[in-house]
């Protein structure tokens, strides 16, 4: 078996990975496949992760036929130096979030419209705002939202952005909270073959949260049986913290 560089000390190109063993990255390392992008309440505090609450409102849906997700945090930081001093120091200030999403246009709800579920859910009639989203009495049949001059679009909502791997092991969770939309673009060409939507915005913070449990599947074939294959021994158990602690026992490498 291969081993680990840590550090300086027990670097060697041909016979050791970095940081950890990478013998089991196929299927312990996040995919597209495996990635799940919902639309929700604008704070995760409102989000009804279990599904116990009548709430419609307060529902996570998934958004379907997504063909890009971008997220970027930008923290502004101002170098400085003081009179006296040639070294230089730093101030910070608060991040700024924006994301963009790329959407197959197909039949059902288009983009605007998924995004904004959660306002249909808690009974908002878009189609009584002074300028309309859609035209109409705005009932939750309505399924294209295109009209970013609404008043529903100082409404803000959440997304919630969940990753796992191949064995069904949480890697990530994040929630965009207080989302707004800032721009919508749809574009197509003669000859090509599909039409995309695109929107883009920016959020107030990227809220992390942990869902192992939501993420296991009923019948899987369990990363530890995996890991034993390929000779990854140690004691792991299925429990996704505890494996990731028995993994760095077994020789993945620690800090």
């Amino acid at each position: 078996m291969l081993g680990v560089t840590k550090g300086i000390s027990s670097w060697n190109t041909q016979k050791n990975n970095v940081e950890r063993l990478m013998d089991n990255s196929a299927y312990t390392s996040a995919h597209p496949d495996d990635t799940l992008v919902l639309a929700g309440p604008p704070r995760f505090s409102s989000v009804d992760l279990a599904g116990n609450s009548t709430n419609t409102w307060q529902t996570l849906l998934a958004i379907g036929m997504l063909q890009t997700f971008q997220i970027s945090s930008q923290k502004p930081t101002q170098p400085m130096q003081a009179i006296g001093s040639g070294r230089s120091f730093f101030v910070s200030g608060k991040s700024m979030t924006t994301w963009r999403i790329g959407r197959l246009l197909t039949n059902g709800r288009n983009l605007l419209r998924v995004l904004y579920h959660n306002a249909v859910a808690g009974g908002v009639q878009v189609g009584l705002f002074d300028d309309p989203v859609v035209p109409g009495t705005g009932s939750s049949s309505t399924l294209f939202f295109c009209n970013l001059d609404s008043e529903l679009f100082y409404v803000p909502f959440g997304l919630g952005v969940l990753f796992k791997d191949k064995t069904s092991q949480a890697l990530g969770s994040f929630y965009v909270e207080l989302a707004m939309i800032s721009t919508y673009t749809i574009g197509f060409t003669s000859g090509q073959n599909m039409v995309l939507e695109d929107v883009g915005g920016m959020c107030d913070r990227l809220f992390p949260f942990y869902t192992s449990t939501l993420l296991q599947s009923e019948t899987y074939v369990p990363r530890s049986t995996l890991d034993e294959v390929i000779g990854f021994t140690g004691g792991t158990t299925e429990t996704g913290v505890l494996e990731e602690t028995n993994d760095w026992k077994a020789g993945f490498g620690d800090a």
